[in-house]
């Protein structure tokens, strides 16, 4: 009769994972890509480096996972819940997060370009050094993120909620911030060429010439 931990062995990432008894958390550097994990409870799972490609984690909860340096590109997370989740340097590239909530999670230096980030919740979330370059954050909420150093040239920013985000020394050339909520926003260092910022709240806004913003809409 097989051991606990022989089991354990023969069972699949997949049985590991889902099964409540199986005790499995540890999954850094495992080969998961395309795996369906939709709605399962990963919270608290090691996922450092681990291969997630393509991988099925809509509706997913990832609270406080460590996902750092994992390869999620081209992963459903749509709705999934990834609060205080460790995402440095992961890449997230052409993954659809619209709707997911990431407050508070941990992103610096992570991958998102060409992400889908539609009314994604972003609140307190370290993204710095981290690559948002033709993003979708498309009513997205941000309010008090820190995206330093970010790149976010071509990204989607229309009716964001950027609320006492800092944005300092970020590259937003080309981003379209139309309609977004740029209030008590940090843009000081930040480059500005081509953004489009028509009809964006900027009242107290700290601009790349580090004047602060008094009129409430800009007009251009």
């Amino acid at each position: 009769m097989k051991n606990h931990t022989e089991q354990q062995k023969s069972l699949s990432p997949l049985s590991q994972i889902t099964n409540n008894n199986s005790g499995g958390r540890d999954f850094s550097g495992c080969n998961l890509s395309g795996i369906d994990l939709r709605e399962v409870d990963l919270s608290g799972i090691n996922f450092i480096g681990a291969d997630l490609r393509g991988a099925n984690l809509s509706g997913a909860i990832l609270t406080g996972a460590n996902l750092r340096e994992a390869n999620l590109s081209q992963a459903n997370l749509r709705a999934a819940n990834l609060r205080e989740a460790n995402l440095s340097q992961a890449n997230l590239s052409e993954a659809d997060l619209r709707q997911a909530d990431l407050c508070g999670a941990f992103l610096w230096q992570a991958k998102l370009s060409s992400s889908k980030l539609w009314g994604a919740s972003l609140c307190g979330v370290d993204l710095r050094e981290a690559d948002l370059s033709s993003a979708m954050l498309i009513e997205a909420s941000l309010i008090e993120a820190n995206l330093t150093r970010a790149i976010l040239t071509d990204a989607e920013l229309c009716g964001a909620m950027l609320i006492e985000a800092n944005f300092n020394q970020a590259n937003l050339t080309a981003a379209d911030l139309r309609w977004a909520n740029l209030i008590a926003a940090n843009l000081s260092e930040a480059n500005i060429e081509n953004t489009n910022l028509k009809n964006a709240k900027m009242y107290e806004t700290i601009m790349p010439d580090g004047i602060i913003h008094q009129h409430h809409i800009a007009f251009i």
